[in-house]
């Protein structure tokens, strides 16, 4: 079996390229590993290294050692492919799919990703030609989560700080837009705060819109969110960010769907995983492939 590192240096606060090789090495050199570490340059390199390792037909663990962007890009490039296993070496601001697991701060020691993991078979959001594992939103949340990379490098700014600081700048800019939705046949027409499409349970540095939500049970959890005022949306926001959306019937709804559709008036940003996509018309649906995900033995996620 090969083992793929993928090292990211632009995830997180700085460039742990270093870091990361030395330590691989010791621990893959010690148990007489067959590995490699690969470091990506540009946008779309660790999509394009997990493919390329994956379709070689032979049996691969890849490690994507960033943020949840990272994780995204490699889950790209391996979805589809069952030889291939898939897991997160977090380096990142968030590091938000992991928070499924009981005991995330396990996956931060490298070596339990190397001493006989747990492995699982978890669904995928296809979005147009790229998937997601974990959370897709539109509307408010999207423009923060997109948005936030340009402050977490600030000095004294933590991953947490960037996105408090991108959701005040965001909500200057204006809570709301005009979105045509289609779930699973039922149709909605207005004006809306946000959307969001769940697999995992936390994004945006410690929401968790639905933590009831199951990354293997076959059903995406759905949460629209109408039109809010100004000053109804802190409130409001604060109660889903919890996960507290069954408080809210007023103001938010919640479905288990397959497939969703929106069309935007313009262009909007789409959050795949805290990566960024743009377009008017968006389907997010349950993807056919699945995800081998592999991970430090002896840890939970499901909820019950």
């Amino acid at each position: 079996m090969r083992h793929i590192f993928i090292i990211n240096p632009a995830a997180g606060k700085s460039d742990r390229t270093k870091e990361l090789s030395a330590q691989i090495q010791a621990l893959c050199r010690a148990r007489g590993l067959n590995f490699e570490i690969s470091v990506s340059k540009q946008p779309g390199d660790c999509t394009r290294i997990a493919r390329q390792a994956a379709g070689t037909g032979e049996a691969v663990r890849l490690y994507a050692c960033g943020g949840d962007g990272t994780l995204n890009e490699v889950v790209c490039g391996a979805a589809g492919y069952a030889n291939a296993a898939v897991t997160h070496v977090p380096c990142g601001s968030g590091n938000d799919f992991i928070k499924i697991f009981d005991r995330p701060e396990e996956f931060f020691r490298m070596e339990q990703l190397l001493n006989d993991p747990d492995e699982a078979c978890f669904d995928l959001i296809r979005v147009g030609e790229d998937y997601s594992i974990n959370i897709c939103s539109i509307g408010i949340d999207a423009r923060v989560g997109t948005s936030a990379y340009r402050y977490k490098r600030l000095p004294l700014v933590t991953g947490k700080g960037a996105y408090n600081i991108a959701t005040v700048v965001n909500l200057i800019q204006g809570i709301d837009r005009h979105y045509r939705i289609d779930i699973d046949g039922t149709q909605l027409d207005g004006r809306f705060t946000l959307l969001c499409v769940c697999n995992g349970r936390c994004y945006g540095g410690g929401y968790r819109p639905v933590p009831e939500a199951e990354p293997d049970d076959g059903l995406l959890e759905v949460l629209v969110i109408k039109k809010v005022s100004l000053l109804q949306v802190a409130g409001i926001i604060g109660k889903y960010k919890q996960g507290r959306y069954a408080e809210l019937p007023e103001f938010v709804q919640h479905f288990r769907a397959r497939q969703v559709a929106v069309h935007c008036d313009a262009s909007e940003v789409v959050n795949l995983d805290g990566e960024a996509r743009w377009a008017k018309d968006v389907e997010m649906k349950l993807a056919d492939e699945k995800l081998r995900f592999f991970y430090p033995r002896g840890l939970k996620y499901h909820v019950k």
